[in-house]
């Protein structure tokens, strides 16, 4: 039995990836980790290759045409095994003594699960845990936890959690999905383009009816090449990529009816969204070009004709809404504010 899944997704990753992958081995035979070789140039592919000739029982290697981040996810959820299912990326690893400490805790709950005969016992539908935002170049970190939104080791759903606050919010790297949770969800990331992680994040969580929080500082999410995809400069380039992803996480949800069931759960990713639309419409503004001034007014008038109440919402209720200030006074406050954010938060 693979308890859980990794997936690996790379493209031109072998300057860094045997870090990753070998900070994953130390789950030896419980766990599968997919490599996906998005049609690199480089030597990933045989990196790959050899992996899998050396741990054969663990390891698998893919390779595929390029397709982006989305096609390597997409691929490695359709070949997993695992009764859980986690995307890491190549540049990344996992604490070895948190990573142990989660593995344990499933095969805790699937051992559990296996001698009810009654098949009554749950296992929970999401797993999250802590991640660091890790300068490694120059020895910084920043941790983002999460003891105040979920109680710690303890079985809950949407109703029970806590708030959010300004510096938190659930990504990919703090996520461990039940594989059958993703697969019910229908998640599917659209290939050749970046920033598809928001999604991936996003729309399967109206589907996870328990959660489980350890307090583990588990997933380390390196910082620091110039070509990273959430660099400040790489995002001014592709913004329209940006752009074309928030608006798919925003029409992921139906927050109206998710409001019915789960009304914090539908505030958290009208949030998400908020700061989706933050980011895109800071960028568009660091741009400082007519036509990125007119794309970020078209990215606020698209959002309004289709859900005019979440535009509202989101223009003079959150924090998305002091990112699209009137005059040329309101862009000097909103490049302020983003700058400061930038220091105290330790994002690129």
């Amino acid at each position: 039995m693979k308890y859980l899944t990794f997936t690996v997704p790379c493209y031109n990753s072998q300057d860094y990836m045997k870090r990753c992958i070998d900070s994953l081995l130390v789950g030896g035979t419980d766990v599968e980790i997919i490599i996906i070789d998005d049609g690199s140039t480089d030597q990933t592919g045989a990196i790959a290759d050899a992996y899998q000739a050396r741990y054969p029982d663990i390891v698998k290697a893919v390779h595929q045409p390029n397709g982006g981040h989305g096609a390597g996810v997409n691929k490695g959820l359709s070949l997993a095994t695992g009764i859980y299912f986690k995307v890491v990326d190549s540049d990344d690893w996992l604490d070895c003594d948190a990573y142990q400490k989660l593995l344990q805790q499933i095969k805790t709950f699937c051992s559990i699960k296996e001698a009810d005969k009654s098949g009554n016992t749950p296992i929970p539908d999401l797993f999250v845990c802590n991640y660091i935002y890790d300068h490694l170049n120059e020895g910084t970190q920043k941790k983002i936890s999460y003891e105040n939104v979920f109680p710690t080791e303890k079985i809950c759903n949407w109703n029970q959690i806590g708030h959010f606050r300004v510096s938190q919010y659930l990504i990919m790297h703090s996520l461990i999905f039940r594989t059958a949770t993703l697969l019910e969800s229908g998640v599917k990331l659209p290939e050749h383009m970046f920033y598809v992680d928001n999604l991936f994040a996003c729309q399967p969580l109206y589907y996870v009816k328990s959660i489980y929080y350890m307090d583990l500082d588990l997933y380390h999410y390196f910082l620091g090449r110039d070509d990273q995809s959430v660099n400040e400069k790489v995002l001014m380039q592709r913004i329209n990529q940006q752009i074309e992803v928030t608006k798919l996480v925003a029409q992921s949800a139906d927050l109206a009816q998710i409001r019915k069931t789960y009304p914090k759960l539908e505030r958290y990713l009208c949030r998400n969204i908020s700061i989706m639309m933050a980011i895109s419409s800071i960028h568009l503004l660091l741009i400082q070009t007519r036509a990125a001034q007119e794309q970020r007014a078209d990215l606020w008038e698209e959002l309004k004709n289709y859900n005019s109440a979440l535009y509202y919402r989101l223009r003079f209720c959150t924090l998305s809404g002091f990112t699209y200030l009137p005059t040329k006074a309101g862009d000097h406050l909103t490049l302020w504010g983003y700058r400061t954010a930038q220091k105290l938060f330790m994002f690129q």
